[in-house]
């Protein structure tokens, strides 16, 4: 099933710079980067995308965190997207992501570490949870106009 998903490479992705290493590691995969764009979370932005979250204790620390640079802003496509790109993201937790995922190899931080900051986790990097959060997210992020239609050589291997 061809599916599209979301992910955002945070600011702590763009400022440390291994945004190439992350999206080389899509492409690798398998999947197809059909939009692609860089922008500047605004409050606003950032409550519309984080919308389950805003009520909860922790969403200040989470506003602060997506609005304090760049972010690159990703539709990805690709034979059961959303899941393929979660498993290449690994575990929310950094401390606790596999080695061999983007936040297992990039980044190490825990929860308590965080919590003891009162930061946000520095994850590097968002991904849709499941395929109505993607439609979403891709909706939220994306006009149809910016999203990309071509063929790569992996789809010779698919279809």
């Amino acid at each position: 099933m061809i599916q599209r998903t979301f992910v955002a490479l945070k600011p702590d992705a763009v400022q440390r710079g291994v945004m190439g290493e992350i999206i080389s590691r899509f492409e690798k995969a398998g999947v197809k980067i059909i939009g692609m764009k860089m922008i500047w979370v605004d409050k606003e932005m950032s409550q519309k995308h984080y919308k389950a979250h805003v009520e909860k204790p922790f969403y200040p620390g989470l506003e602060k965190m997506i609005t304090e640079g760049p972010v690159v802003g990703m539709v990805i496509e690709g034979v059961n997207s959303v899941e393929l790109v979660r498993k290449l993201v690994g575990g929310t937790e950094p401390k606790g992501a596999a080695p061999g995922t983007i936040r297992g190899d990039f980044a190490h931080i825990s929860y308590a570490y965080a919590d003891e900051q009162n930061k946000a986790v520095k994850n590097l990097i968002h991904a849709s949870g499941n395929k109505e959060e993607a439609d979403y997210e891709v909706n939220l992020w994306f006009s149809n106009e910016e999203l990309h239609s071509y063929k790569t050589v992996h789809e010779m291997h698919v279809f």
